[in-house]
């Protein structure tokens, strides 16, 4: 007994056009005969999805199945049953499918693409800051000279496949469908090579090490990706080189932290420069000195700006700003003198001294006081 379409398709009755053709794309995907070869409970699977879907798209012979089921196609019924006849599965084929056979098609020939490679480099928030040049040593596939890439011993040329003809490709009827692979006499390539290169084995590429200038552009971040095009894996006899990709990495940095086009520096000062006011000097990262100025009474954790030393906007004129926080540090092997002042300063010290912790713990009296109530 047939199964019900919709069950095929795992849709409900009422689904529209939109619903129909996705449930569609996905499972011709997953049972496709090109992705299951030699499964035949695939094939047969895909058969019936096909059925399907050719009879509910179409909206004449849905109302017909809709209401005599399976019966309105047979003896020729319903103006003809939902076979695997008509251009609506031509199309959806194409939509899947299309793509991935055109990609296949275009790599053929023999001038398979080269793989792309990675290379990691460490670089200091300096370099970083100024741009740099740098030489980089790849270890990669290079076109053999000696063949010139061909892979054939010099003197003698690749010949055309004789299975698929130079297409690289071959037909091969299953069932009601006529499915396109990938020669495997020649892997898809359209030739092969008699007479193989004693130099490449017949690869048409060899392996040697490569000197490469990378330029490093100024206010490049961590994690950045630099692609350099063509200078990948040589191509598979003769064909286009893929690409080298550098992926950048920026050391961090004993006094400066980085925050996109902002840096950060925290800075230690006294406690009597923190009170009584005074200045400090900083080496900026392009090694300049810059005057911070600390007016009187400044806290612990107070950040001064300052515009335009920080890192440079990659490709921009713009740059960021420089953050200078200061860490208010506690005397410490106090001599006697020293305590002695310091007493005497606490004894005097009134509330208007020290606003911040004197509201504090008011507000934490205040508190527990009217928890208690």
């Amino acid at each position: 007994m047939k199964a019900d379409f919709y069950e095929t398709l795992g849709v409900a009755r009422g689904a529209d056009d939109k619903e129909l053709k996705s449930a569609f794309r996905k499972l011709a995907m997953q049972f496709h005969p090109d992705r299951n070869p030699g499964d035949t409970a695939c094939e047969q699977k895909f058969k019936e999805i096909n059925e399907a879907y050719e009879c509910l798209k179409d909206p004449q012979k849905r109302a017909a199945y809709d209401r005599f089921g399976h019966a309105a196609f047979e003896n020729g019924a319903g103006g003809g049953g939902p076979g695997f006849s008509g251009g609506g599965f031509a199309d959806i084929f194409e939509d899947i499918f299309g793509e991935m056979m055109g990609r296949q098609r275009r790599s053929s020939g023999g001038r398979e693409r080269g793989a792309d490679l990675r290379y990691n480099m460490e670089i200091s928030l300096e370099e970083a800051f100024t741009g740099k040049t740098a030489q980089i040593h790849v270890p990669a596939s290079v076109s053999c000279d000696e063949c010139a890439g061909t892979g054939a011993r010099p003197g003698t040329q690749p010949v055309t496949c004789q299975m698929c003809s130079g297409s690289g490709r071959v037909r091969a009827a299953q069932g009601f469908f006529s499915i396109e692979r990938t020669c495997p006499q020649c892997h898809g390539r359209g030739h092969t090579i008699q007479d193989p290169c004693g130099k490449c084995s017949g690869q048409g590429r060899v392996t040697e090490e490569r000197s490469l200038s990378v330029n490093i552009p100024a206010g490049i971040e961590d994690g950045t990706r630099i692609r350099l095009a063509g200078e990948g894996e040589a191509g598979y006899r003769g064909g286009p080189a893929g690409d080298l990709y550098i992926f950048l990495s920026v050391k961090p940095h004993e006094l400066f932290q980085r925050d996109g086009a902002d840096l950060f520096c925290k800075v230690p000062i006294s406690m009597t420069t923190a009170a009584l006011g005074g200045s400090f000097e900083v080496t900026t990262l392009d090694g300049s000195q810059t005057r911070v100025k600390v007016p009187e009474g400044t806290q612990n954790g107070k950040q001064f700006r300052l515009r335009g030393k920080g890192m440079p906007v990659l490709r921009q004129p713009s740059v960021g700003d420089l953050y200078i926080q200061v860490a208010i540090e506690t005397p410490q092997n106090l001599t006697r003198r020293q305590r002695e002042l310091l007493e005497e300063f606490e004894k005097i010290s009134s509330k208007e001294n020290n606003p911040q912790s004197t509201g504090f713990f008011a507000r934490m009296k205040d508190f527990f006081e009217s928890f208690g109530e």
